[in-house]
């Protein structure tokens, strides 16, 4: 029999240790894995190597015939990818690369040959190591999962056992340093906890008693116990794992795009070599030019620097599911938001309580709370949390309660403390109590009803309120470009005029139905269009719009499968981030096309002048495609947008001239 709660740290190779025990990689293993995985460099490393030991014996003749055996394997290797390539519309890609090789081994220029290989073959593989640094922050979650779980058997006697096989309901230990395997509830008193690599939160977070718990989150110092709230499928890591490997698989229009921009560069360059060709009459001046103009930075800069964008937006708690998204998010001129749980915090909390004359008068507004509260424990309706949670607040302790019976929809009846307490909506409070007046609420609160031992005692009076940082993330977003704004919601339209007018909002479609929203969306002029919400409701919607964004904090399962941006922490503010790190990493992808181009470019008209030998042009071209990857690595550093009150002074009011109005549907949702 084992004491949970006086387990020893994490061994080293545990079951969901961070530690794998592995040692450091010797250089030997290292040299070897570059080996194995960029043969067809190391090749022709060595090839170039034997052709200048050749060249130093005196040897012209069997450098003559190494180099041009090799290159012409090499033409041949690459050539059905090339066709592949010209039957996809990419045609400028390989075609330059491939007739610069034929070429110089043509005119003699074998060394040159080798050179243009090694800058190919050594660009690709550049870009791959660049990919994989860029792509760090998504590979670290595949990594970090979580693989075993220790299970709190009979006698507290713990097993371990595979997290596939944890059920909802298992007693859980988790030891010092180890990972949260699933969802749960904490049962041990407290807990510190690191979360950075779900919410990107760098402190310590403290956890009490009854609070839960998120897989992939890292234990502290001391093993605690839990209860798993959900199978390892359904817990958080999992759905962030399974947004992030739907990540990975994607390539931008814009990246598109570069393989578009290869079709006039080709032809340019062409025209450019053929032209020194003709004017110079020497064919080693055609050979010179193709040379400098191998596309390699359009290969290069843009998937560099969008999976580098993808890349910090994980880091800070905001999945990008398509790379395609970050060129939409730049673009984005019209944000659409829901109310309940995006605009607002989606937990209702306490505003008032209105006593009513007679029983209310006798009972006081604390009794009144304490009774509701102590009722509401053995209800299942969202209101019934934050009751109790007032109480709390109050440091009122909840009553026994002797009998309980729930209205679904409707309220409790309850017997607390030995008086009859019935809470909920008018109609039930109304049926069952005498003396009963509706309150009075303003726009954006509702009424909870209290009767205690049949007279009508009171109402709670609850509201939802508007997040700390909406108003700021407005400002942010009209300050990059997303000039106008709607709120659209099922709510009734006097709460959302009212969230509306807190938050800046202009524009208000209420009372909407899941294809209302839609059709709202569908009809907006000014595109592309964002549209943020959480809920099972907005699931149509996101995926309707040109980028829908879920605040998939709270476990808002269909939401986020359907959005193509979720948002893993629960702060509204991330929307505004995830636009400026698509305008930055757009602006990254671009800077590095045209930089490729502009250089090559100008490499070209000095190549046609005859001043670049061929094999110092290709040395050129390899810093050409070192300056665009490390330009494209510039999307890694975090593009923070500007606070509201920066913004406030240059961002105009929303002007709402884009957006298409439409009558409001009558029906509630």
């Amino acid at each position: 029999m084992r004491n949970p709660a006086a387990l020893p740290a994490a061994t080293r190779g545990s079951p969901g240790s961070l530690d794998d025990g592995a040692s450091p990689t010797s250089p030997a293993r290292k040299a070897w894995g570059f080996l194995r995985r960029y043969p067809v460099v190391a090749l022709t490393c060595l090839v170039l190597l034997a052709t200048l030991v050749l060249l130093q014996a005196g040897l012209d003749l069997q450098v003559r015939v190494l180099a041009s055996a090799y290159a012409a394997v090499i033409v041949v290797a690459r050539a059905p990818g090339m066709v592949r390539s010209l039957r996809e519309g990419r045609w400028g890609i390989d075609l330059l690369a491939l007739t610069a090789i034929a070429s110089t081994v043509a005119v003699g220029e074998y060394l040159a040959a080798l050179v243009v290989i090694l800058m190919l073959t050594g660009g690709e593989a550049l870009e791959d190591f660049a990919q994989g640094r860029a792509a760090r922050e998504l590979r670290s979650l595949l990594d970090r999962a979580p693989r075993f779980a220790h299970r709190e058997g009979a006698g507290a006697i713990l097993e371990d056992i595979p997290i596939g096989e944890v059920a909802p309901g298992d007693i859980l230990v988790v030891r010092p340093s180890e990972l949260v395997p699933v969802d749960g509830q904490l049962l041990s008193d407290s807990a510190t906890l690191d979360e950075s690599s779900l919410t990107g939160e760098s402190l310590p977070v403290e956890r009490s008693k009854g609070e839960q718990l998120l897989s992939g989150a890292v234990n502290g110092e001391a093993a605690v116990r839990m209860r798993a709230g959900a199978a390892a499928a359904d817990s958080q890591y999992s759905r962030i794992i399974a947004l992030v490997e739907e990540a990975s698989n994607s390539r931008a229009p814009v990246v598109r795009l570069a393989d578009r921009y290869a079709v006039p560069f080709t032809l340019l360059a062409l025209a450019m070599a053929g032209t020194a060709w003709f004017l110079s009459g020497e064919p080693l001046r055609f050979a010179q030019v193709l040379v400098v103009a191998t596309p390699c930075p359009l290969l290069i800069a843009a998937p560099v620097a969008f999976l580098a964008g993808t890349s910090q937006a994980a880091h800070k708690g905001i999945i990008i599911k398509n790379t395609g998204t970050l060129e939409q998010l730049a673009k984005a001129r019209t944000a659409v938001f829901d109310k309940t749980g995006t605009l607002t915090s989606g937990r209702p909390v306490l505003d008032g309580i209105q006593v009513a004359p007679g029983r209310g008068g006798t009972l006081g507004s604390q009794r009144i709370l304490q009774l509701a509260a102590s009722a509401e424990q053995y209800s299942s309706h969202v209101l019934a949390a934050s009751v109790i949670e007032a109480a709390d607040s109050a440091g009122l302790g909840l009553l026994p309660v002797q009998q309980a019976t729930e209205s679904a929809t409707h309220g409790v009846e309850a017997v607390c403390d030995g008086q009859q307490v019935v809470v909920g909506k008018a109609g039930l409070v109304r049926s069952s109590s005498t003396g009963f007046r509706e309150a009075a609420v303003r726009s954006g609160q509702l009424a909870v009803y209290v009767a205690v031992n049949g007279e009508y005692a009171g109402a709670l009076i609850m509201k939802d309120p508007l997040r700390r940082n909406a108003v700021d993330t407005l400002d942010l977003l009209r300050g990059l470009g997303v000039r106008n704004t709607m709120l659209l919601t099922g709510d009734a339209r006097a709460t959302a005029v009212h969230i509306a007018e807190e938050a800046g909002i202009g524009h208000v479609q209420a009372d909407c139905l899941p294809e209302d929203k839609v059709n709202t969306v569908a009809g907006i002029r000014e595109r592309p269009v964002l549209m943020v919400g959480d809920g099972v409701n907005d699931a149509p919607v996101l995926a309707a719009a040109d980028v829908g964004i879920a605040m998939g904090a709270k476990g808002a399962t269909a939401a986020s499968e359907s959005a193509d941006v979720v948002v893993m922490l629960d702060d509204l503010s991330k929307v505004a981030q995830a636009v400026a790190i698509g305008k930055r990493t757009v602006a990254v992808a671009l800077v590095s096309i045209w930089t490729g181009i502009g250089l090559s470019v100008v490499l070209m008209a000095i190549a046609m002048t005859g001043y670049i030998p061929a094999v110092a042009g290709a040395l050129l071209q390899e810093l050409v495609d070192l300056a665009t990857i490390l330009n494209g690595l510039r999307a890694l550093r975090g593009a923070e947008p500007k606070s509201g009150a920066d913004l406030k002074s240059r961002t105009d009011l929303n002007s709402g001239a884009a957006l298409q109005s439409r009558p409001d549907p009558k029906r509630t949702g």
